[in-house]
C-alpha cells in the first residue's frame, strides 16, 4: 500500500485526530458474543515444516510453494483452527504490511496520526461486519503478532486489516490495483460451459505475495468454498462454492469515503458462502453498505453465464451482456446507473482501464474457443494492443508482473487453477472442490490434481525476465538517489535503461535525475524518449509534457 497525496493525507489524520474522541468508544471496545460457541482444543500436530493437522483440519504446502489450507466448523472453531494451524504464517504477513506501512511513514508522530485515523475511519465498521465473521476473526486473531500494537489489541488489528483493501483504495485515489478478468461461455467455449479468468494485482510488497494461501472452508452455515488469498484473511478476494458460483474483485473509482463500512472481501465471502445463483448473490450484495467502489464479477454453473455486481457507496448496479456470450471487466462500470458518474468516465478517459479491456477483447476474439490453457495465456500476456512492445512492468498490460495471483474457475466441473510464484507466470495449480473436501481429512500429500497442472511460462527462463527483475530493483534505488540527491554514473543510466528499453518510464526516472542535476539537455532527450513510448495514463502524459515545456523555458532562457 502506498500513501500519495501527503498534504491531503496529513489534512485530514489532523481533522480526525480532532475529532478521534468522538464515536471510536463504542468500536474499540466492541467484541463478538463467542459465549454460543465450543470449540476443538486438540492440539496441533507437526508432521514437519510443511504439513500440520488439527483434528479434521490441515495445512499443507505443495512442491509449487503454495500453502493448502482446510478448515471446518463453526465460526469460532473455524477461525481458532485458521490460527492455529496458520500462526506462523499469520505473524509473517503482519511483518510484512506493518514493515511497509513503516517503511513509508517513517515518523513516529506521523504514524501516532495515522493510527488516530484510522481508528476514527473505522469508527462504523463494527456494526456493518456480521457477528458470524467478527466472531471468525476473533478466533484467529489470537494469533497474530503481539508486538504491533499498531491499531490497539490483536481482534481490532485483524478487523482493520480486512479492511486494508479498501483504504487502499482511499490513499491512492481509489486505484490500488488494476485488476483483469473474464468470463465466456456458450459459442467461446468448447463445450459452451463457463470459464472465469482473472488477475489479482494487489501489490503490498513482493514478499508478501510469496506464501500464498489456497483455501477450503467447510462452514457451519452456508456452501463449502475454496478462496485464494493470505494467512489471517477470511475475506474473499477470488473464489468458488461447491454449487460452482465464482466471485472475482475489481476495484472501480468514486468519492473518497469519510467512513469505513462494509469491507468489500467480506461481501464477497457472504456471497460465496450463502449464495448458489445470480440472483441471491445480488441480493445479498443490495444488503450491505460498503465504502469504495467495486465491480464484483459473479459466475454461476447453474446460470451458466456471468454478471457484474457494480457496488459504490452512492450506488448500485448489474451488468448483463446482452446477445453475447462474453463479459469483461477491469476497473471502469459499464452498467447504466454509471453511465454519467463523472468519478467512472474520468477512469476510462485517463487510467489505464479502457486500454486493459480492448486488449482482452482483442485477445478473446483471436482466442475463438477458450480453455483453461487459452485462459492462462491471456492471462500472461504482456503486450498491448495489436501485440506492441509496451514495455516490461507496464500497467496497460494484462500481466503487470506484479500479480498476487491468477486465477482460472470451470465451475460446472468445480475445478480452479491457481497460479504459483513468481506472480502469474508459475504453474498453474489444479484443484477438485468435490474430491478435496470429500478426501482431505488426513490426506499428507499434495490436493491438487497432478495430470491438469498448467506448465510454467517459459519466459521464466529469459534474460528478459532476469533484466525486467533487476530492472524492479534499479529503479527503486534511482527513485531513492532523485530524492535524496545522490550520484550515479551515465554508464549506470545507459545499463539501467537497456534493462526495460521499451518502458516509458525507465526514460522517465533517468530525465527526472538529469533534470534534478540540472542537466537539461540530456533531461529533454529522456523525456522526449519517453513520450516516443506507450505511457500509461493521461496524468503520466501531462507530467512529461509539463518537464519538457519547462525545460525548453530554461534553455530558451540562457
Amino acid at each position: 500500500m502506498q500513501f500519495k497525496n501527503n498534504y491531503y493525507f496529513l489534512v485530514v489524520v489532523l481533522f480526525s485526530v480532532v475529532l478521534s474522541s468522538c464515536g471510536t468508544k463504542k468500536s474499540i471496545k466492541d467484541r463478538p458474543d463467542i459465549s454460543q460457541y465450543t470449540i476443538d482444543d486438540s492440539p496441533r500436530v507437526t508432521i514437519n515444516d510443511t504439513l500440520f493437522f488439527k483434528g479434521k483440519n490441515s495445512l499443507r504446502k505443495n512442491i509449487f510453494g503454495q500453502w493448502e489450507l482446510v478448515a471446518s466448523g463453526n465460526p469460532l472453531e473455524l477461525g481458532n483452527s485458521i490460527g492455529v494451524l496458520s500462526k506462523e504464517l499469520i505473524i509473517k504477513q503482519e511483518e510484512l504490511f506493518f514493515d511497509k506501512v513503516t517503511t513509508l511513514v517513517p515518523s513516529r508522530f506521523k504514524q501516532y496520526l495515522l493510527r488516530k485515523f484510522l481508528i476514527w475511519y473505522g469508527r462504523e465498521m463494527y456494526q456493518h461486519v456480521t457477528e458470524e465473521y467478527k466472531t471468525e476473526i476473533y478466533g484467529i486473531s489470537k494469533y497474530g503478532a503481539s508486538k504491533y500494537d499498531f491499531l490497539g489489541d490483536n481482534y481490532l488489528k485483524a478487523l482493520f486489516l480486512h479492511s486494508a483493501h479498501d483504504i487502499g483504495h482511499a490513499f491512492q485515489d481509489l486505484a490500488l490495483v488494476g485488476c483483469s478478468s473474464f468470463a465466456v461461455w456458450g459459442e467461446n467455449t468448447p463445450d459452451g460451459n463457463l470459464i472465469v479468468a482473472r488477475n489479482f494485482d494487489f501489490y503490498a510488497g513482493d514478499d508478501f505475495s510469496k506464501e500464498k494461501l489456497i483455501s477450503f472452508i467447510q462452514p457451519e452455515k452456508g456452501y463449502k468454498f475454496m478462496a485464494v488469498s493470505w494467512a489471517g484473511m477470511i475475506g474473499v478476494m477470488s473464489g468458488m462454492n461447491e454449487k460452482g458460483l465464482t466471485v472475482t474483485i475489481n476495484a472501480g473509482k468514486s468519492n473518497i469515503p469519510l467512513v469505513a463500512k462494509t469491507p468489500i472481501s467480506l461481501v464477497t465471502r457472504e456471497i460465496i458462502q450463502y449464495a448458489s445463483t445470480i440472483e441471491e448473490a445480488i441480493a445479498i450484495a443490495k444488503k450491505r453498505e460498503v465504502f469504495v467502489s467495486e465491480s464484483i464479477m459473479v459466475g454461476s454453473a447453474i446460470d451458466n453465464r456471468a454478471v457484474l455486481i457494480e457496488i459504490s457507496p452512492e450506488n448500485f448496479g448489474v451488468f448483463e451482456v446482452e446477445n453475447s456470450s462474453k463479459l469483461i471487466c477491469s476497473n471502469h462500470f459499464q452498467s447504466d446507473v454509471y453511465k454519467k458518474d463523472e468519478n467512472n468516465l474520468k477512469a476510462i478517459k485517463e487510467s489505464h482501464s479502457q486500454y486493459r479491456f480492448d486488449r482482452m477483447e482483442e485477445l478473446l476474439a483471436e482466442a475463438d474457443k477458450v480453455t483453461p490453457e487459452k485462459a492462462v495465456s491471456i492471462l500472461r500476456n504482456k503486450e498491448g494492443l495489436r501485440n506492441l512492445e509496451i514495455g516490461y512492468g507496464n500497467e496497460k498490460a494484462l500481466n503487470q508482473l506484479l500479480a498476487h495471483h491468477g486465477i482460472v474457475f470451470q465451475p460446472s466441473e468445480r475445478r480452479v487453477w491457481v497460479s504459483s510464484n513468481p506472480y502469474q507466470l508459475g504453474a498453474f495449480v489444479s484443484f477438485q472442490l468435490d474430491s478435496v473436501f470429500a478426501k482431505s481429512a488426513q490426506k499428507t500429500s499434495t490436493l491438487s490434481l497432478q495430470n491438469l497442472l498448467i506448465e510454467k511460462d517459459p519466459f521464466i527462463d529469459s534474460n528478459e525476465f532476469k533484466d525486467y527483475e533487476k530492472y524492479r530493483i534499479e529503479s527503486r534505488k534511482i527513485e531513492t538517489l532523485i530524492e535524496e540527491k545522490g550520484d550515479i554514473s551515465f554508464k549506470e543510466l545507459q545499463e539501467f535503461i537497456a534493462l526495460n528499453p521499451n518502458f516509458w518510464k525507465v526514460y522517465y526516472l533517468v530525465g527526472n535525475y538529469y533534470y534534478e542535476k540540472g542537466f537539461y539537455k540530456a533531461a529533454l532527450l529522456q523525456f522526449v524518449s519517453a513520450q516516443s513510448k506507450e505511457i500509461t495514463t493521461i496524468p503520466d502524459q501531462q507530467k512529461i509534457e509539463n518537464y519538457i515545456i519547462i525545460i525548453k523555458k530554461k534553455l530558451n532562457d540562457f
